[in-house]
């Protein structure tokens, strides 16, 4: 089979992904080979490519947005048939035997697996998975905007989950990249009586975001109309941590979507930012309930990405845009045709 490798890390701005003809992977007892049809490029991709999150053994197949059909069955998986449609998170495989397994936390199982990094991913034409881990796509949604669905989708939803939100609340979104554009969709759809301000830089993002239900947009710094009783951090820097806690009611909760932080949380004022039982959650990769709850809540909905689709022979230069920030929406390779 056809495969994208990354053989060293380097610089995207190098072009060290390569294209390969690696064997065809053979399902084991309980797993299922998977014909990709679309993988979607992530910035955890390009971690991954410049050694921020290296890949513990090169050469290595990355992606973990994977879109495709089944191909073959183990002789023990009977959970799909050949040729059903599935997706595929960053989350490859957990023990199902520790205490976090049991407790519907195999994001934080130490023994998990995760796609593209320490287990082959969807830069390929075929990839085998868990049985348990490959989620059916609804048919209303093509294969190339599901992609997205696969990861900032899930994980926003992830966030969503640990916020705790009930309807009425006041919900705050700083950032306004992938994973928010799917989460304010998901808020006004479950929770129709709250309002949600959005902090976010850019006229054109605010612009977005009060066409998506916005009740008020601002950038980060600035007060929004009233205390909030969620908030949701998708950014990368340190600032908005003071920011969303300094906005929090009495008994808020601070959800921390990102992977890091490239700036430091600055200095805290125990009593302005942790005073009257506020809290803060991470979010930390993601579980199985994650996908099966949202990806047919996405098609009810419906949230549809925009998605530019790349040949998968240039997968260097479309994740070097994306580096740029030069891409106007989610970004997928095509891997095979519909």
């Amino acid at each position: 089979m056809k495969a994208i490798v990354l053989p060293r890390i380097a610089q995207i701005e190098e072009a060290p992904l390569e294209l390969a003809e690696l064997p065809t992977p053979v399902p084991e007892d309980h797993e299922v080979l998977v014909k990709v049809t679309v993988c979607g490029l992530c910035h955890t991709d390009l971690d991954e490519i410049e050694g921020r999150l290296a890949p513990p053994h090169l050469p290595a197949v990355l992606g973990h947005q994977v879109v495709g059909t089944v191909a073959a069955r183990g002789r023990a998986a009977r959970k799909h048939s050949e040729a059903d449609r599935v997706g595929i998170t960053w989350l490859h495989s957990a023990c199902g035997r520790c205490a976090f397994c049991r407790s519907d936390r195999e994001n934080l199982c130490e023994d998990a697996r995760w796609t593209g990094f320490n287990a082959p991913g969807g830069y390929a034409e075929y990839m085998t998975v868990g049985e348990d881990f490959a989620h059916r796509l609804d048919p209303s949604t093509p294969d190339l905007e599901a992609a997205p669905l696969l990861c900032a989708g899930v994980i926003g939803y992830r966030a969503i989950r640990l916020a705790e939100i009930r309807d009425g609340q006041t919900i705050a979104l700083f950032g306004f990249g992938a994973s928010a554009h799917m989460v304010i969709q998901v808020l006004r759809h479950r929770f129709p009586r709250s309002e949600v301000f959005v902090l976010t830089r850019g006229s054109h993002h605010q612009d977005l975001a009060r066409e998506l239900g916005a009740a008020w947009t601002g950038p980060p710094g600035e007060a929004p109309p009233a205390r909030v009783d969620r908030a949701i951090d998708f950014t990368p820097v340190g600032e908005t941590v003071r920011d969303a806690l300094s906005i929090l009611n009495r008994g808020g909760r601070l959800v921390v979507n990102a992977i890091r932080k490239t700036t430091p949380v600055p200095a805290l004022s125990y009593e302005e930012h942790l005073w009257d039982e506020k809290e803060s959650r991470s979010v930390a990769n993601v579980t199985r309930r994650d996908a099966e709850e949202f990806l047919p809540l996405a098609a009810r909905i419906p949230i549809r990405p925009t998605v530019e689709e790349y040949p998968m022979n240039q997968a260097n230069e479309a994740l070097l845009l994306l580096k740029q920030g030069k891409l106007h929406a989610a970004a997928a390779l095509r891997l095979a045709d519909p």
